[in-house]
Parts: C-alpha cells; sequence; structure tokens
C-alpha cells in the first residue's frame, strides 16, 4: 500500500448498493474506506418494503402508461403524486422515461433486468453468511395480488416478461389467495405467487449486521459528507467539507438518490432523478400476514416486520427538498385499511429517495470522466434486491477483472451514446 494512495477503494454511500460494495472489496481483500455523513442504511435502504424481489424485472415504465396517465396524475386514488413545478423544471428526464415505454425499449428493458436479478443470490447470499444475518431473511414467498380483472388482463405482458425471464410463480385465484392470507379484505380476482421469494425482517438491521462485518474485518468507516472527487493518474482525491481529503486508487459513488450532488465524480451530467416512497407502520401488527403481499391496483405492498406491518410504495415525483407528503401518507393508511380494516392511525411514517433512471436502469460501471471512479447507483425499487451482485461487479472492477456477464446495459455512458 503506498502512502499516496493509502486505499485501494474508497466507497461513497452505505445503503444496501454501497455497503455491499464495500464488503465484497474487503472480502477479497482490497483496503477499503467507506464514507457517508447518515448512520449506515438509514436513508432508502431504512424504509423500503425489504422484499428480495428476483421477479421485479418488470419496470415502472409500461406502452400503456399514456392511456392510463390522467388518471394517474388526477385521480385520488392514483398510486403516482407529481408537484407540477418540480416536474416542469424537470421536463427533459420526464420526456426521457415515456421515450423508454415503447413497447420494443420496455421488453428489452425486462431482459436487461431479468439477467441483472438472476444473479442476485450469487451477490447477497456470500454477504448474508459472512455477517452472520441469516436470522433476518424469511423465505415464506411473495404474494401479488390484483383486485379485478381488468386489472390482472391489463398486465398480461409483465407476467409473460417475468416467465420469458426464468421467473418462478403460480397463478392463483381469489379462494387461493385467502386460504393463504386469511386476513386480506380488498376485493381479490388473481394474484401470483413467487413461492422462493425472500423478505428482510428488518432492512437497517441486515445493513448494520453488513457494518459490523466490514469494521470488525478492516474495513475504514468515516461518518462524513464528501464534497468533490477528483480523478487523476495515481488514483482518486476525496475532498471533505472540512478541507480534509483522502486517497484511494479508485472509488466507488454510491450515494443513490444524491450521487449527482458530488462534484467531480461524473455524475452532473447523468438524468438521475428521484422516486419519493413513503411507508406507514402499524406496530403488533405484522402477524396479520406471512408473507409480503403486493397489491398492484394499489402500487404498494404490505410486509410484516420486525417493527410491525409495514405499508410501503406509491411513487411521487417531487425532488430532494420536499418533505414528507401529507397526501401520500394519507394514501397509504387509506389503503392499508382496505386492506386489513381499521388498523387505526399508523404508529409511523416515513419518507425516503429513490435514485431512479428514465430507462428503470441502474447505472454499474466506469464513469464517463475516468475510469478511476465507478458508478453504482440508480436502482430504483430494488437497490435492496441488487445491492450484493453490484458490490460484486463493483469488486471485479475495482480490481480490474472483467465480471462473469455482460453489464453493459448498465454503462453509465450509455445515454451519452444515444
Amino acid at each position: 500500500m503506498k502512502d499516496d494512495t493509502p486505499f485501494d477503494l474508497a466507497v461513497v454511500g452505505a445503503g444496501a448498493v454501497g455497503m455491499a460494495c464495500a464488503m465484497w472489496a474487503r472480502m477479497r481483500g482490497l483496503s477499503v474506506l467507506l464514507i457517508d455523513e447518515n448512520l449506515p442504511g438509514s436513508g432508502a435502504s431504512y424504509g423500503n418494503a425489504g422484499t428480495i424481489a428476483t421477479y421485479a424485472c418488470v419496470p415502472v415504465n409500461s406502452p400503456g402508461i399514456i392511456k392510463f396517465l390522467p388518471s394517474l396524475l388526477f385521480s385520488s386514488e392514483s398510486p403516482l403524486g407529481i408537484d407540477w413545478r418540480y416536474a416542469l423544471a424537470n421536463m427533459p428526464w420526464l420526456l426521457a422515461f415515456l421515450r423508454n415505454c415503447s413497447a420494443s425499449r420496455v421488453h428489452t428493458i425486462c431482459d436487461q433486468l431479468g439477467d441483472l436479478l438472476s444473479h442476485t443470490d450469487a451477490g447477497l447470499d456470500p454477504l448474508i453468511d459472512e455477517a452472520g444475518a441469516g436470522d433476518l431473511m424469511v423465505t415464506n414467498g411473495c404474494l401479488y395480488v390484483y383486485s379485478t380483472e381488468a386489472g390482472f388482463a391489463a398486465a398480461g405482458n409483465d407476467t409473460e416478461a417475468r416467465r420469458r425471464n426464468g421467473v418462478e410463480f403460480d397463478i392463483l385465484d381469489a379462494d387461493a389467495i385467502r386460504a393463504l392470507e386469511p386476513a386480506l379484505k380488498m376485493p381479490l380476482h388473481k394474484g401470483l405467487l413467487f413461492s422462493g421469494a425472500r423478505h428482510v425482517r428488518d432492512p437497517q438491521a441486515l445493513i448494520m449486521r453488513f457494518h459490523d462485518w466490514f469494521t470488525g474485518n478492516g474495513g475504514i468507516w468515516l461518518q462524513s459528507r464528501v464534497s468533490r472527487t477528483m480523478a487523476g493518474n495515481a488514483g482518486v482525491t476525496i475532498e471533505l467539507p472540512d478541507g480534509r481529503t483522502c486517497k484511494a486508487r479508485k472509488a466507488v459513488i454510491a450515494a443513490g438518490a444524491h450521487a449527482k450532488a458530488i462534484a467531480g465524480a461524473g455524475t452532473s451530467g447523468l438524468p438521475l432523478d428521484t422516486e419519493r416512497g413513503h411507508h406507514v407502520l402499524y406496530k403488533d401488527r405484522g402477524g396479520l400476514i406471512s408473507r409480503p403481499v403486493g397489491w398492484a391496483d394499489g402500487g404498494l405492498y404490505a410486509t410484516p416486520m420486525a417493527g410491525g406491518l409495514r405499508i410501503a410504495g406509491t411513487v411521487e415525483i417531487a425532488g430532494l427538498d420536499k418533505p414528507k407528503s401529507p397526501g401520500r401518507i394519507a394514501y397509504l393508511t387509506r389503503k392499508s385499511h382496505e386492506m386489513f380494516g381499521d388498523l387505526g392511525v399508523p404508529d409511523e411514517d416515513w419518507l425516503g429517495f429513490r435514485p431512479t433512471m428514465p430507462d428503470a436502469l441502474p447505472v454499474i460501471g466506469p464513469s464517463p470522466t475516468s475510469d478511476r471512479i465507478i458508478h453504482a447507483f440508480g436502482h430504483q425499487h430494488i437497490g435492496l434486491t441488487l445491492g450484493g451482485i453490484t458490490g460484486r461487479i463493483v469488486a471485479d472492477l475495482a480490481e480490474g477483472r472483467v465480471p462473469n456477464f455482460d453489464i453493459s446495459a448498465f454503462d453509465p455512458g450509455r445515454f451519452s451514446k444515444r
């Protein structure tokens, strides 16, 4: 280890993706510095639905979104919320999103996500084993349900995309769904049961287990914001707000929705935006269901967690600065009562920021500005699922190895090539 480059790798961001990058690199024997101004797993990783969603190859982009856009935008029962002033100021992103909603693009995106998702277990399981975190994992499947015949029929292409990508599932009728989850009160038509799916009892606890392993095995943790990265021939210099600097041979930007705020990292030119997600939690109600239940019509998941019943989901386009949305929280509360009956007032509500690209694909690979800086963000709704395999890919790139499958679809430079 040279004095002028004391770390082989510096990882900026300690969420599900950044923590996996740091842990994989340390497992490979690299000297690693992990930096985040917040506690590990306390951002988007804290409040997600907790599903290891290996079946989630269907993007938010949809060929039918134009047809349903008016009802999505203006109905009080819509799982989508938009701050119009923010949306108008970021119209290029919205237009790029719509360009990725053609049938051909969605087909391609599904297959690219499906390929990445097929490596989920290979990336995540070694981390769980090393960190002794198996007790936080539950393998009891996941239900994804539709309340109406029309809704199930409209999702036919999504179901076929999952089948095409090797996702195993059973189609259940209403009686079979209620036999599995008798507490469900809303109308039911059909559902998909992903019987081998897993979920996490406490996502932040999982990230903290990874962090404890990392620091207990020679990894260095620094709680600080990063203001700038500067790549040179010998390595990367990382500037902190207090004037201190750190140096590494390579650096990883895994700061999720906040990645664009890091100057010099090559992130400012990328079309990264934020899908704001909320959740509400009902303590002592986790026993109502035995597995995560995704309600397609409501755009949300109900998940039994260690802390209770978590109702998480919906999408709000409003940026990073706006506070929690009372409307989104009211929507989740109302829908949770439709699902389970009167649950009373939620004991907790939460807002988090999902990093999202207009083509629903993450960016994983060298920055357009320097191959010494690696990008690893934009995982949208499935950062917890894809964090492990992203970390393994980043460790390969940090060591100068070629990953064992094609990652060109996730190239950060793909936007400048189009």
